[in-house]
């Protein structure tokens, strides 16, 4: 037995319908240690959640135990972490095989021919004995899997979608063999042998059909683990290069990846320069340069350089498993809606036997004629089939979640999707997340006049921060054009002040006007520049030279450029109606002039991160009493608290893990455009839900009356019940075209 975790997936066999997800979970929960459980029927895999101080390998195979003698077998989902040579497009799909549904139309079509020429004059009615050997193998062979499971259920006391079926064809097929046996001899009477073929025909064609549309819900999945590749460069010691499966690449062994080739593994660049496509993993369309120092991604196709990398990340643990098993888990999650459907579904099958049973009594008693109210009594028991309920919700929350990952926007939770639709607010954090995060030049200013002036200001600047890793040194060294020709000396930092040095063989210093002000330098010829540029929330140092008296030479001005996406962003939620809050610990100043540049009317500045969550909690309580949904997007350790305590926690991947946990969705690219794309995604999820679920329960509140009436032959009710399933799914698979709304 492996050893498994607290939580763990298992791979389902046999669920057909809305009421086995209900068998499943009633089975395993009732399992001791088992304090959750939540079946997908679309993806037919099973999450386990364990009781705390449950034993893993004890409780799981009490659980498969259960499972099996439920009628449900079923294995645990190991993650392979070693690639795949099968073609994705091959692997065997859930449903009934190709071939027996082949046959099963075969066998029927000679049955049900007969019938669609009848109303052109033309008899060719088989006898009664060839419509008997075209239809058994159709009935208790092809058809065998309805009377296993439908055993099972009803051995549970329960039912399901293969039970209504087995009942509904053996009546049929049952009613035919009698009347067969009562005229044999006395002319030819009317048979329902091809009532019974065609209607496993036609189950058996759904389910296929449902299977291959299933199949492209999670194609997303699949085309991402498709990225990892086979094996991996490693350079050894002696300095050769030896290729090697990629699950033997262990953390810190130097890969070299040539150009044009994909990166097998997360890691740091070493040596090389060149730019790296991510677009299948962030939704990032334009390359992304590397260089020494660089993070890069497993997955990622490298450009033109040969890049070497120090290895970060392995199997399990890599940015690319790690999507995945997020896009997985959201798809495993129920959403609150689909608890509706499990009360229904728990009580749908019982109710329809009951009406089935209604119906032939009535029709019966009533006309007398008991051939045509079993008849009826067949059609109601096959129309109702909970297939297309049971894949409403799930079908549409894969559809979605996997569209938005190929977009770089991960869904972390069903609850999340589902409550997105609904947020009425969202509040943003500044630094990192509508800003850069890093400081940059916003101003360089000489007092004296010209550009040369301007130039050599920020090239002495440059040359007193050469050695200097503070985040306003590496602001000035990048502003500064071309390598400096400019060599400091004697270069000091002075905490709390600035830095002093001597470049050219003239004192210079650099720092706060607090220092300037010691010094004995007049800021006067720049006063009311800096004073403006600091009203806007801008960090601003002046440099002045000490010999021969001590002179102002000019500013350096600092802020955290905003993204470039951040307006179009605000923009596109004012246009939906949702309104904006910019949340932030930055000083007022800084705080306000980014939020009066993207149009953020509702401002707080200054807020520390444990009073950022009761922010957000004021928030959806709302005015008047009106709750509000609130999102919360951030990207740092203090924003995780507000995160969580959010409707709808969206952080950017560009932040810390623990506000990635901490949050529902998360944007791969870290561009704010990210938050209107993650909202429009989500409600049209939700609305596909919406959409399928409607038509689920009108398709069996128009059906099962017009076949209690005797209005559907059995025939029409199971073409219209395999339909039924493939058009649910069908709709939910509109959603890939689904495309993020431009900036």
């Amino acid at each position: 037995m492996p050893v498994v975790a607290k939580e763990f997936d298992l791979l389902i066999e046999g669920m057909s319908c809305a009421s086995c997800v209900a068998r499943v979970e009633r089975a395993a929960s009732a399992t001791a240690g088992v304090q959750r459980i939540e079946v997908n029927l679309a993806t037919e895999v099973a999450r386990v959640e364990l009781s705390p101080g449950a034993e893993s390998g004890t409780t799981l195979a009490a659980v498969l135990a259960a499972l099996d003698h439920a009628g449900y077998p079923s294995h645990l989902k190991v993650e392979d972490t070693a690639p795949s040579t099968a073609d994705p497009a091959e692997a065997p799909m859930p449903g009934p095989a190709t071939w027996r549904v082949i046959l099963a139309l075969a066998l029927a079509a000679p049955l049900v021919l007969p019938m669609l020429l009848m109303p052109l004059g033309v008899d060719a009615m088989l006898p009664p004995l060839a419509q008997l050997l075209l239809a058994a193998p159709v009935q208790f062979w092809l058809g065998a899997r309805f009377y296993v499971s439908g055993y099972k259920a009803l051995r549970d006391l329960s039912g399901n979608m293969d039970l209504l079926v087995a009942l509904g064809t053996s009546a049929a097929f049952g009613l035919s063999l009698y009347l067969m046996l009562r005229h044999a001899g006395h002319g030819t009477t009317h048979l329902y042998f091809e009532a019974a073929a065609v209607v496993i025909a036609l189950v058996l064609l759904g389910k296929w059909l449902e299977a291959r549309a299933k199949r492209q819900t999670t194609e997303a999945i699949r085309a991402l683990q498709a990225l990892r590749p086979e094996t991996a460069r490693v350079r050894r010691a002696e300095g050769r290069d030896e290729e090697i499966p990629i699950h033997q690449v262990r953390l810190g062994d130097t890969v070299v990846v040539l150009p044009g080739e994909r990166l097998p593994v997360d890691g740091e660049v070493l040596e090389g320069r060149s730019e790296a496509d991510e677009s299948l993993i962030t939704g990032e369309s334009l390359p992304r340069a590397k260089e020494p120092g660089s993070r890069v991604t497993g997955g990622a196709i490298n450009g033109s350089g040969r890049l070497l990398v120090r290895t970060t990340a392995v199997g399990a643990e890599s940015t690319l498993a790690r999507i995945v098993r997020l896009v997985e888990s959201a798809q495993a999650r129920k959403a609150p809606i689909q608890r509706l459907v499990d009360r229904v579904s728990a009580v749908f099958v019982p109710v329809v036997m009951a009406l089935a049973l209604l119906t032939l009594l009535a029709w019966g008693l009533a006309t007398g004629d008991w051939e045509h109210a079993i008849v009826n009594a067949v059609s109601v028991l096959v129309i109702a089939c909970p297939c297309a309920l049971g894949l409403a919700t799930p079908a549409a929350i894969m559809a979605g979640t996997g569209v938005a990952a190929r977009h770089g926007i991960l869904i972390q939770d069903a609850e999340a999707l589902e409550l997105a639709h609904r947020v009425g607010i969202v509040a943003f954090d500044k630094t990192g997340t509508l800003t850069e995060g890093r400081p940059s030049m916003r101003e360089c200013r000489a007092v004296d006049p010209g550009a040369d002036a301007q130039a050599l200001l920020l090239a002495q600047a440059a040359a007193l921060q050469a050695g200097s890793e503070h985040p306003l040194a590496r602001a000035v060294r990048d502003a500064a054009i071309g390598p400096s020709v400019l060599h400091a000396d004697d270069v000091k930092a002075v905490p709390g002040r600035g830095v002093s040095g001597r470049v050219q063989g003239q004192e210079l210093r650099l720092g706060s006007a607090g220092w300037m002000a010691e010094l004995g330098v007049s800021l006067s010829p720049l006063r009311e520049r800096a004073d403006a540029l600091q009203a806007e929330g801008a960090t601003v140092s002046f440099l002045a030279a000490m010999t021969p008296v001590p002179r102002l030479l000019g500013l350096l001005a600092f802020g955290d450029a905003i993204k470039p996406a951040s307006a179009p962003a605000i923009a596109a939620l004012r246009a939906a109606g949702i309104a904006t809050v910019l949340v932030s610990g930055d000083n007022p100043g800084s705080a306000q002039a980014v939020g009066h540049a993207l149009g953020i009317e509702q401002i707080h500045a200054e807020v520390l991160p444990e009073h950022k969550a009761r922010l957000v909690e004021s928030l959806k309580r709302g005015t008047g009493g009106k709750r509000r949904v609130v999102a919360m997007v951030g990207d740092g350790l203090n924003d995780a608290a507000a995160l969580a305590a959010a409707d709808v926690g969206i952080a950017m991947s560009t932040g810390t893990d623990v506000a990635m946990h901490a949050a529902g969705i998360v944007l791969m690219r870290g561009d704010p455009m990210g938050v209107p794309a993650a909202l429009d995604i989500a409600r049209r999820t939700h609305r596909k839900i919406r959409q399928n679920l409607f038509w689920a329960f009108a398709y069996n509140a128009i059906g099962i009356p017009l076949a209690a009436m005797g209005w559907l032959s059995p025939m029409v009710a199971g073409a219209a019940m395999a339909f039924s399933s493939v058009s649910v799914v069908a709709n939910a698979l509109t959603l890939r075209r689904w495309r993020p709304p431009a900036g």
